[in-house]
């Protein structure tokens, strides 16, 4: 004989649930709409005519296109180079900075640790008491990092809060237990970390290569303060360069229309200029949304 078992019944929802429902999508909506309409602006204003961007035409498509915004930045030959020195600033400082940000917040995340209280409460010393800019100048100068590469990425190559982010994930992930199972089996610290925790930590990895990458991709005024060499100059500083030389003087021009058209070219600058910098990291984040969220909901959690 056998028995049969009916599938439960499905819960219905009430009228308070359904207007709660409602309450949350409108009030997503609304939120989605406040992020995404000025992205749409900016994007249609870089590629609308100057004239209709300045006499305020332009509200959510492009009106009369054009790429005369795009034309005057990519005049300047320093934009190639800025955009390769960004690359190698943002790529480069993220992986040593979550090299150095993954040694620091493991060991600081095992119990056996002798002094680890005095060794983070040292850490969040420093996020909230700082030497200064003079200092911090000084420092670079007399290490001979003045108008290197090095400048840009040395004194950024650690976070305190990734690390305590950082540290709450192994917490909360890699167990104790697991620890003292590889000590058992002969595995030492150093293999444990590279076997298991590393394998085991790849939402953590990309959220600190995420944070790091786009903090130095939008970075301008360490290089603004350390480098005097343009070739060196990354792309946010050769951008506002661009910016500055674009300012209109005037007494320099005789000429009414040429002065309404310059300064139409100059107000529609602002957009092109923002389009270009954040293309890459827009086109970054889809491939590491999933470990991004994942890392930043598991590191965020008290440890």
């Amino acid at each position: 004989m056998t028995t049969t078992t009916q599938a439960p019944a499905p819960v219905r929802e009430t009228r308070s649930d359904r207007i709660v429902m409602i309450c949350n999508y409108a009030a997503l909506g609304l939120f989605t709409l406040a992020v995404l309409y000025p992205l749409v602006y900016v994007f249609s204003a870089s590629l609308s005519d100057p004239k209709n961007v300045a006499s305020g035409k332009v509200w959510l498509w492009p009106v009369g296109f054009s790429l005369d915004a795009f034309k005057a930045v990519f005049d300047y030959g320093s934009i190639v180079s800025g955009f390769s020195n960004s690359l190698i600033y943002a790529i480069g400082g993220a992986l040593l900075a979550t090299v150095l940000t993954l040694f620091a917040a493991y060991p600081l995340s095992r119990q056996g640790l002798p002094g680890k209280g005095l060794i983070m409460a040292l850490f969040v010393f420093t996020m909230m008491f700082s030497g200064g800019l003079i200092p911090t100048y000084l420092v670079v100068d007399r290490v001979g990092l003045l108008n290197t590469r090095w400048a840009i990425i040395l004194p950024a190559a650690l976070a305190v809060w990734n690390v305590i982010i950082t540290r709450t994930y192994f917490q909360v992930t890699i167990p104790e237990e697991l620890l003292e199972a590889a000590r058992v089996d002969g595995c030492s610290d150093f293999g444990f970390f590279w076997r298991v925790v590393l394998p085991l930590s790849k939402p953590i990895v990309a959220v600190n290569m995420l944070f790091y990458a786009v903090a130095q991709w939008n970075s301008w005024f360490s290089a603004l303060i350390y480098l005097t060499n343009e070739h060196l100059f990354p792309l946010q500083l050769v951008l506002r360069q661009i910016l500055i030389q674009h300012n209109v003087d005037p007494s320099q021009i005789r000429d009414t229309s040429e002065l309404i058209r310059l300064k139409e070219l100059q107000e529609q600058l602002k957009f092109s200029l923002i389009v270009i910098a954040t293309i890459p990291p827009l086109l970054i984040y889809p491939f590491v949304q999933k470990h991004f969220v994942k890392g930043a909901m598991i590191g965020s959690l008290k440890g």
